[in-house]
């Protein structure tokens, strides 16, 4: 491994499930992701690719910083600190899509939604309905697998306050949509966790070639969207977009948030087609 307290992992040092090598193209900018994303051979070399990105000064700085100033919790862990790639079964009939990872979840662990409150919920719940192999997700190389399912996330890297900007938002779509689209053969359902993920979803399934409703459906816990498959897609029955309320801290403390309405999106997600 490398110095405990540089400001992130880099590629192909030993991290578990890292996707990346020393040689794996990075981009530096919006246009590079574009083409990156576009250039990449196959789904490993994407992830490996989004592993990498330095496109937003931004973020990176954040994500670094928050690698090396640490909450006192994990003083003595080592960060991964760079972007969060997609994870999980690369022919996966649910796709799960979140905004962006947490500073001292994602941001720390090196795989989504591992090692915070939020994804405390979320993979209990799929280990519940079938879904995840293990009730907990604790860093990157802890066993866990999911079982028919990917995460992903709308912005790959952590923002401060939670917060993705626009342009940020825009320049990472690019490795969404990419993603999107190669695992559009097998993908039967979409989940949405919050609002940001719903209206982030959106425009790379256009760009990944899903046929979409217009207007734009509104978000709401258990809001379904019928979707026609890109034209790539054999199968031309339509695929689920669902939405769910994130299980942040604040929604599960307030009760609107529950472990049966979890459990009963992912039961649709499970059971659809």
């Amino acid at each position: 491994m490398t110095d405990p307290r540089a400001p992130y992992v880099p590629p192909g040092t030993g991290w578990p499930d890292d996707p990346a090598a020393p040689d794996t193209p990075v981009a530096h900018g919006a246009g590079e992701v574009i083409e990156l994303a576009a250039g990449a051979p196959d789904l490993g070399e994407l992830c490996a690719r989004q592993s990498v990105c330095r496109a937003c000064d931004r973020l990176v700085e954040w994500r670094e910083k928050v690698a090396v100033q640490r909450r006192r919790a994990f003083a003595d862990e080592e960060y991964w600190g760079r972007p969060i790639a997609g994870w999980g079964d690369p022919e996966p009939r649910i796709m799960i899509v979140g905004l962006a990872p947490a500073a001292h979840g994602g941001n720390r662990t090196g795989r989504i939604f591992t090692g915070d409150r939020s994804g405390d919920w979320l993979f209990a719940s799929l280990h519940r309905v079938g879904l995840a192999s293990q009730a907990t997700s604790v860093h990157a190389g802890d066993g866990q697998r999911l079982i028919g399912t990917r995460m992903a996330a709308t912005v790959r890297c952590a923002p401060p306050d939670n917060k993705p900007t626009p342009v940020e938002r825009t320049t990472c779509l690019p490795w969404l949509a990419r993603e999107v689209e190669d695992v559009a053969g097998s993908v039967r359902c979409i989940v949405c966790l919050g609002g940001f993920a719903w209206q982030g979803v959106w425009p790379a399934l256009k760009q990944a070639g899903y046929g979409v409703p217009r207007p734009r459906p509104k978000f709401g816990h258990g809001a379904e969207v019928e979707l026609v498959p890109p034209p790539s897609v054999a199968r031309r029955d339509p695929v689920l977009l669902l939405g769910c309320y994130h299980p942040s801290q604040q929604n599960t403390f307030t009760g609107r948030v529950t472990e049966d309405m979890l459990d009963a999106v992912f039961v649709r997600a499970r059971d659809y087609g």
